[in-house]
């Protein structure tokens, strides 16, 4: 097995179905390519007789039954109902006519979202009750690596009854051997990656199974529900116990990426197909498309995830790296739990001394440079991929063993032996060590007045807490929603930067299994673990009402007080649009007092608003449904979310929002305003008595005093009983409609 495993670094790990080959060469001769034909709600319970009814609608497509047959790589038969199918451009179009289609979607490719975690957040073993270990997270990502210490089951119970999934075994994966009491679930779905890429472009160093080559995968599983692992670091660094947000969680991993090629739209529907049936309590989706989103229906997984949060299990997805720029933001229909990436409160500072002893004690970012200390080396400045030497006025051609001092970011590292990086927003495409600008022009200096000017580089070490505090990191995406601009996105925040987890052996940057990750794909999983732990302490809640819990009760303050900030060309006081309700803090949250539930009349106002007809609705629901005809009877700004969001406010507009007692009977919460700039915010009632379990309504009336279009300004909402504080975002924008 383990020459078998080191033999597969270097040449490719799997072959090719000839039942594939020839349904690509197919594909390529009549011009076919795969689209998603989604149906809507399944019309029966026996998966078979839903198969069924997708072949007869391709027969009338095709000149025989065969060809119809073979042309469908899935059937979408569970959780809704679907399929995937080699078309051509006019057979997507005749079909797309047929009166049970919804709508259909071109296959697409989308691409990943790449031990402090749970101090920082406060969230330790006995506050966990069970630590998760009735449910089961679902992962949609790379697989998992099964032999890592975090996936060992001792000490689990038996496998939750109502678990109807399995283990496919496959190249280096064997389901009997590799799965048990912890990963329960391993699946693979490949033909729609292949279908879109051709099988002779599709060679990649990848497992034909569930097996790991990346890493991502295992890292995520880690974060979300990995078991305890004690003295685990990345050389030394981030020394401590690592575990999941829920420890004692069951892993079912559904692979639906792979390594270099990304994450196929067709397979990724396939599994939220079979992660619906299989009987999962969470899933996490470290994966996104490309920005922007042009409508609701060209969002990837648009319907497909609606179908999991309408059957009760929330999806928790990442937010994107695309910051920090604005409404760059990704996976932002209302019911997805949408995470925006922090830092921790941990740093791993290096010291550089000049030859002149001058000391400074900066930030490693990706990590690169802390292994060994690298001593007298040669200190040069480059501007850009042109290495120019400011003592000889002349372009280094040979770079090689030297350290860098750069004041931009375009710049190629092969060969050097270090960057220091002095600019304020970094970018995560190469390992660097960062300074702030005016610490840059120190070092410049003494480039230019020293002869042969060198730099000492120590080993990185590990700083946790003051001064460091969590932030809202640069490469993490931004609101407005460039969708649906009334729904607030990102719905919360999590760390995300240099989170130590396990990694896959064939990555060079593990370090005996473990690794050090950053990304929206790493914060993600933080909360699909604190969502497991939510959901086994209040069973009957929603998944709007979990997200409501995580997001009034979230941090806007680091622990001494002071404000969250978010990186950017300047740093600012965090908003709504950088960390959605703040930095999430599982404790409150498991007693948030009051919740901002949402129904099924949430959801089809906001289809509605989305511009789907009755008809395609009611195929989505399974059940008739009517659009209000009447302008203004339902408004996307009266949808029950934990925020309030208005990007065009005229004069005034009153909304409506509902609350659902959490707590004990007779509990008494009076409303506290804090209005944006420029804004009078007007809440009647002011004070709500509720009864156990009671849902009271409230407006908002929302006023502008501003005389001209304005940008965004926030304030919040909040309702306390002297104990809780119930507390959402409040996002608005003037935009005065001007008459001819």
């Amino acid at each position: 097995m383990e020459n078998s495993l080191q033999s597969h670094r270097l040449v490719l790990l799997f072959s090719f179905s000839l039942v594939l080959f020839l349904a690509s060469a197919r594909a390529t001769e009549n011009n076919s390519k795969v689209y998603i034909v989604y149906l809507g709600e399944r019309e029966h319970d026996d998966p078979e007789l839903v198969t069924a009814t997708h072949h007869q609608m391709l027969e009338s497509l095709h000149e025989s039954k065969e060809d119809a047959h073979n042309s469908m790589i899935y059937s979408y038969q569970h959780g809704f109902s679907g399929f995937a199918a080699f078309l051509t451009s006019s057979q997507a179009k005749k079909i797309s006519e047929h009166p049970s289609v919804v709508h259909v979607i071109p296959n697409r490719i989308l691409k990943l979202k790449t031990t402090r975690t749970w101090d920082l957040l406060g969230l330790s073993q006995s506050q966990e009750t069970n630590m998760g270990s009735e449910a089961i997270i679902g992962l949609l990502d790379t697989g998992i690596w099964p032999e890592s210490e975090v996936f060992n089951d001792q000490g689990f119970g038996p496998i939750p009854k109502r678990w109807r999934g399995k283990c496919k075994s496959g190249k280096d994966f064997n389901a009997t051997t590799h799965c048990n009491k912890k990963p329960i679930g391993a699946k693979y779905y490949i033909k729609g990656l292949m279908a879109e890429l051709g099988n002779l472009k599709f060679m990649a160093r990848d497992f034909k199974s569930n097996r790991d080559a990346e890493g991502h995968g295992t890292h995520t599983a880690t974060i979300a529900g990995g078991s305890f692992v004690t003295n685990a670091s990345f050389n030394g660094l981030a020394l401590g116990m690592v575990r999941g947000g829920a420890p004692r969680a069951r892993i079912a991993s559904y692979k639906v990426c792979w390594t270099i090629f990304g994450c196929s739209s067709a397979d990724m529907w396939k599994a939220y197909d079979d992660a619906i049936h299989d009987g999962v309590d969470v899933l996490s989706v470290s994966i996104g498309g490309d920005i922007p989103e042009g409508s609701e229906v060209d969002q990837v997984d648009f319907v497909a995830t609606f179908h999991a949060v309408a059957r009760g299990i929330p999806v928790v997805a990442a937010a994107g790296n695309k910051g920090p720029g604005a409404q760059l933001i990704t996976n932002v229909a209302p019911w997805f739990l949408t995470v925006a990436a922090t830092t921790l409160d941990r740093s791993f500072p290096t010291k550089i001394t000049l030859g002149n002893n001058q000391t400074y004690y900066l930030v490693v970012v990706l990590l690169w440079l802390i292994r060994v200390n690298l001593c007298s080396l040669d200190l040069i400045l480059t501007t850009g991929l042109a290495f120019f030497d400011l003592r000889s006025g002349g372009n280094i051609t040979n770079v090689k063993g030297k350290t860098l001092l750069v004041f931009d970011k375009d710049v190629s590292k092969e060969g050097i032996a270090a960057v220091i990086l002095a600019q304020n927003v970094p970018d995560e495409s190469y390992p660097y060590i960062l300074t702030s600008y005016e610490q840059g022009v120190d070092i410049l200096q003494y480039i230019r007045t020293t002869r042969s000017p060198t730099v000492r580089i120590s080993a990185a070490t590990t700083l946790t807490g003051p001064p460091e505090a969590a932030k809202v990191v640069a490469f993490s995406s931004r609101g407005p929603n460039p969708v649906s601009p009334a729904i607030l996105k990102p719905d919360i925040a999590a760390s995300g930067v240099n989170i130590l987890a396990a990694l896959s052996p064939l990555d060079p940057e593990s370090h005996n299994g473990f690794g050090l990750l950053s990304g929206t794909s790493m914060s993600t999983p933080v909360v699909s673990g604190i969502t497991a732990l939510l959901k086994c302490l209040h069973p009957d809640w929603s998944p709007a009402a979990i997200r409501s819990a995580l997001v009034t009760t979230a941090w806007t303050t680091s622990k001494s007080g002071e404000p969250i900030l978010a990186e950017g060309s300047n740093k600012k006081i965090a908003d709504p649009f950088d960390y959605g309700g703040g930095l999430v803090n599982p404790e409150s949250a498991a007693d948030p007092g009051l919740v901002y539930d949402m129904g099924i009349k949430d959801y089809i106002s906001y289809m509605c608003s989305a511009g789907y007809n009755d008809t395609s609705i009611t195929r989505v629901l399974g059940k008739k449904t009517t659009c209000p005809s009447s302008p203004g009877a339902s408004s996307i700004l009266d949808i029950n979310l934990p925020s309030i969001t208005i990007p065009n406010l005229d004069q005034e507009v009153t909304l409506t929002r509902s609350l659902t007692n959490a707590g004990p009977n007779n509990s008494v919460y009076k409303a506290v305003i804090e209005s944006p700039l420029g804004i009078t915010l007007t809440v009647y009632p002011t004070t709500l008595v509720f009864g156990s379990g009671e849902v009271l309504s409230f407006k908002v009336r929302v006023k502008t005093r501003h005389k001209v279009n304005t940008g965004y300004f926030f304030g919040s909402l909040t309702w306390t009983d002297g104990v809780h504080d119930v507390r959402i975002p409040v996002s608005v924008q003037t935009k005065i409609m001007t008459k001819p």
